[in-house]
């Protein structure tokens, strides 16, 4: 296979091919308003990290995009990178129906196609850019992509474009396979949220009238007549019978985290994988880390969840979360931790987990964390016990049985398929150094 010997700066077009996104303070979250027709997105990590335009509610005046923000304006094609947190994960705006502009944590890149296929550029990027450029990043909880000038310098060799696109045709179908996959998810995932929403916020749970109970034959409770009841210290009203208490009383115990050593190092012997804030989207690559065996008492269990509450960014508020299920418990042989930027909780009630779950995610969602956020030495860190003194409406016990059991078994197929993610993306990337490097090649 020929090669001809380039430099990063020579496959972008222009200085501004390459571009990493505003400073921080220029997208703080008082610049952030509602989406209308006029506003600009602020694309995020999350929308690299689960290959999706349409993720994130985060937007701009067209006044401060048109007067501050233009030069980070993003445009059908780009490909936009990750570099904070979780390095180097790259994704390409395709089908973009939303006009927006790159987050403090991203960079974007604007290809010069002449020289590199756009399809075969991620794989290049993955097995020749990211991995060189992730080892130069600190093995600690929080990492940084090297500066520009340094990505601008890194020296490589490519094939010529039909050979580029011989091999991103052979990748790209394993993708499509992959992408499916995430679809099928992500549809999934929309119909536990309705099925939340209908029954939890518009308060259209299934309940038989003659009975006074919750009936999965019975009729939509507040559409039906069903009896609200004003609750002062939500300021709302609530389904009658309806518990309210504070977060903290659905806990049962809170789990500290715990980073470790690297490799055994005096009484640190005790091998686990610990779940850090960057993690929480793709739970099947855990990092290795040797804990004291006395700490073993801060393994995670499941249907506990872990929470961020160090990190974050101007335009991503502390507070993800991710329950822990019984497939990553066994997919790491039951020793998982947390890392000391993260916290683990567990609740009282099993059956509330599923409830639970959706109610933070509602929450973070509409930017409510943002409001419980304090920083010392620059970092953000989520006001956990302040938090969790809030009230908040909880449903009957039967009720929330009947949701987690619906969500179970949507969660059970999420996880399948996020199985079979796995295992195509295992096979792709075996595959991608052996097609990049010339050892395999692709006949025709």
């Amino acid at each position: 296979m020929e090669l001809k010997k380039y430099k990063f700066n020579d496959i972008v077009i222009g200085n501004e091919g390459l571009l990493k996104g505003p400073f921080g303070s220029d997208l703080k979250k008082e610049l952030y308003v509602p989406k209308s027709e006029s506003t600009y997105k602020v694309y995020l990590q999350e929308n690299i990290l689960k290959k999706d335009n349409f993720v994130g509610n985060h937007y701009i005046t067209k006044d401060y995009y048109d007067t501050a923000m233009k030069r980070y304006a993003v445009k059908e094609g780009d490909f936009i990178v990750t570099c904070d947190g979780t390095l180097g994960e790259i994704f390409q705006l395709k089908n973009i129906t939303e006009k927006g502009i790159i987050s403090s944590s991203l960079l974007r890149i604007t290809l010069n196609k002449e020289l590199c296929d756009e399809v075969f550029f991620p794989y290049f990027w993955t097995i020749k850019m990211k991995k060189t450029l992730v080892a130069r990043a600190n093995n600690s909880v929080l990492k940084h992509l090297p500066g520009l000038t340094d990505i601008r310098n890194f020296s490589f060799e490519l094939p010529n474009l039909p050979t580029q696109r011989k091999i991103a045709a052979v990748l790209s179908a394993l993708d499509n396979k992959i992408d499916l996959n995430r679809s099928i998810n992500r549809n999934l995932e929309a119909l536990a949220k309705q099925h939340y929403d209908y029954w939890f916020v518009q308060f259209d749970f299934p309940f038989d009238f003659a009975q006074g109970k919750p009936n999965a034959e019975g009729k939509p409770y507040k559409s039906s007549g069903g009896k609200m009841v004003w609750n002062d210290k939500l300021k709302r009203e609530v389904p009658e019978g309806w518990e309210v208490k504070k977060l903290e009383d659905t806990l049962k115990c809170d789990i500290s985290g715990d980073w470790g050593e690297e490799q055994t190092k005096g009484n640190h012997t005790y091998k686990v994988n610990c779940i850090r804030g960057c993690d929480m989207v793709n739970m099947t690559n855990l990092p290795e880390r040797y804990i004291i065996p006395k700490n073993a008492d801060k393994l995670l269990e499941t249907n506990d969840f872990v929470i961020e509450i160090s990190g974050g960014s101007p335009s991503q508020s502390t507070g993800r979360i991710v329950q822990i299920t019984e497939e990553i418990i066994n997919r790491f042989n039951k020793k998982v931790i947390c890392s000391n930027f993260c916290h683990g909780i567990r609740l009282k009630e099993a059956n509330l987990v599923s409830y639970f779950l959706q109610t933070w995610n509602t929450f973070y969602k509409n930017g409510v964390f943002f409001n419980y956020e304090g920083k010392t030495s620059g970092l953000k860190n989520f006001q956990f016990d302040s938090f969790f003194s809030n009230y908040w409406y909880f449903p009957p016990m039967e009720l929330a049985r009947q949701y987690h059991e619906t969500y179970s078994k949507i969660k059970e197929k999420i996880d399948k398929t996020e199985t079979e993610i796995t295992k195509l993306t295992a096979l792709r990337d075996k595959l991608l150094p052996l097609l990049m490097n010339g050892q395999v090649e692709v006949k025709g």
